[in-house]
């Protein structure tokens, strides 16, 4: 973790994480697969098994840094229209993301080995003075009846390891050239884990997964077409008003 200053001179912590290239390895749909999601690819492996690299080759990757891809993730998409809007082998920059967005981070937390539930669950201490025998001990475990521990019961074992996701985590700051996000607090795991990230909410819902370029030009482009035409029909108004005003002094 590290920190940043913002315009009032507040030190806010964040995370560094990078975030891309990855590419589009697969494009599951209902009709094939019974369910639609994309599968992407993230960082370069030493060597593959022949396996693997079958399945990259369909992706025909020009790139030598996407021909050997380490991780293989799934990502869920319910909409058949972004899912169409998708191309085999296209590359996802961390452009994606915008600054102020929020999302939803998962990962596998740090594990910590045998735990006793002082540590586990922030159990409370027996006493510490006059020489009590039982100070980190979790005590009665349930009662005489019905004569065995429930399920979930709160005892020592085996702490962290698992996986996790804190959400509702603000953007920051984003590089595109080195593909890195400056993400608010901290997020789950070891540094140099593998880190899923997503929108949240109904953001998730409403943005593409991916948006090209050359499609948000033409998103200006549209808005600064209707604004032009917006002025003009303002400026046509008022000749038509003079008109009336005209026809009235005549």
């Amino acid at each position: 973790m590290t920190q940043l200053f913002d315009e009032e001179g507040r030190a806010i912590p964040v995370t560094l994480i990078q975030a891309g290239p990855c590419m589009i390895t697969q494009i599951k749909t209902k009709e094939k697969d019974g369910y639609q999601a994309v599968q992407l690819g993230f960082d370069q492996a030493k060597k593959l098994k022949k396996p693997q690299e079958g399945h990259l080759k369909k992706c025909q990757a020009s790139k030598k840094e996407f021909k050997k891809l380490k991780y293989l993730r799934e990502f869920r998409i319910e909409d058949p229209q972004v899912l169409k809007s998708l191309k085999l082998g296209e590359e996802i920059k961390v452009d994606v993301f915008e600054k102020d967005d929020l999302v939803d981070i998962s990962g596998i937390s740090k594990a910590k080995g045998f735990a006793g539930v002082v540590k586990r669950y922030g159990f409370a201490t027996h006493p510490g003075s006059h020489g009590h025998p039982h100070q980190r001990r979790p005590g009665s475990i349930g009662s005489m009846y019905p004569q065995r521990v429930f399920k979930g019961k709160k005892m020592p074992g085996r702490m962290g390891g698992e996986r996790v996701t804190l959400k509702n985590l603000q953007i920051i700051k984003v590089d595109p050239e080195n593909n890195l996000l400056w993400v608010k607090g901290g997020v789950p795991g070891i540094k140099g884990g593998l880190l899923e990230i997503k929108w949240t909410g109904k953001k998730a819902k409403k943005r593409l997964v991916e948006e090209k370029p050359l499609e948000k030009e033409e998103k200006k482009e549209k808005k600064e077409e209707k604004e032009a035409k917006e002025s003009q029909k303002e400026e046509k108004q008022p000749k038509e008003e003079d008109k009336v005003n005209k026809n009235t002094q005549k």
